[in-house]
């Protein structure tokens, strides 16, 4: 498979995929041709179907793998092949729609309360009071704080897109204290002793950290704080249009 191979990695680079989106496609496809023991070109839409009725049955794979596994095999018959793919055959799984996690004020204000370490607080409340994704927040760069207009460029978000997000007051407070000690070159964040962007597992696992302290016993993920601040201001608006956050 390796001349495809790298055919379905240039496909995806014109339209602009992501390494890690090139990779995890890449993979999916090739276990598919492994389970089979046959070059995946050869295999037909009977035997993609079986394939994905075997993930969900077998190996017990959530919805969502196995929609992007659906998804890679799609994109390797439709454009790297330029194969026809019947979806009324070769359909999607239904995945379930969960309600996320709310945190309280309190309990917001509880992990940052227990985040000793600067930079790790920081980080986190960047996240909170930005409202940025994990990506975001970790490919920050000093430039890309604009204090002058109290406002953060994210450069590349959700759909390669730049937007600009609100830079609160104790926000930069705290990122100002923060270089004042860090003394961060290129990127706003960084690993210990390196000067590349900090990786998104590290700000994860700080945040786990910091819960582990606290008393709360919610599932609460980055995504998670990122959205709190957007329901809180909303709600707390509607209730009393005084009221401030410690935080924000």
């Amino acid at each position: 498979m390796s001349e495809l191979r790298e055919k379905m990695k240039m496909d995806m680079e014109l339209k602009g995929y992501s390494p890690n989106t090139i990779k995890r496609y890449i993979g999916h496809v090739s276990n598919f041709s492994k389970y089979y023991d046959k070059a995946p070109e050869l295999l037909k839409e009977k035997d993609i179907r079986e394939y994905l009725h075997y993930c969900i049955m077998e190996k017990k794979l959530s919805e969502g793998s196995v929609n992007y596994i659906n998804s890679g095999l799609k994109f390797f018959y439709t454009i790297t092949l330029n194969r026809y793919w019947n979806m009324d055959k070769i359909f999607r799984i239904k995945e379930p729609k969960k309600l996320p996690s709310v945190l309280s004020p309190e309990e917001v204000k509880s992990i940052f309360d227990v985040t000793d370490n600067l930079k790790h607080r920081t980080i986190l409340m960047t996240v909170y009071s930005a409202g940025l994704r994990v990506s975001e927040v970790c490919n920050l760069k000093i430039t890309d704080i604009d204090s002058k207009n109290m406002q953060i460029l994210i450069r590349e978000g959700k759909g390669k897109k730049d937007r600009y997000s609100l830079l609160s007051k104790s926000n930069l407070e705290i990122l100002r204290e923060y270089w004042r000690i860090y003394h961060p070159t290129e990127y706003l964040f960084s690993g210990n002793g390196r000067t590349d962007s900090i990786t998104p597992r590290s700000v994860q696992k700080m945040l786990k950290k910091s819960i582990k302290k606290t008393n709360i016993t919610k599932h609460v993920t980055v995504h998670t704080l990122r959205h709190y601040v957007e329901s809180f201001i909303m709600v707390s608006l509607r209730l009393n249009p005084c009221v401030t956050s410690n935080y924000f």
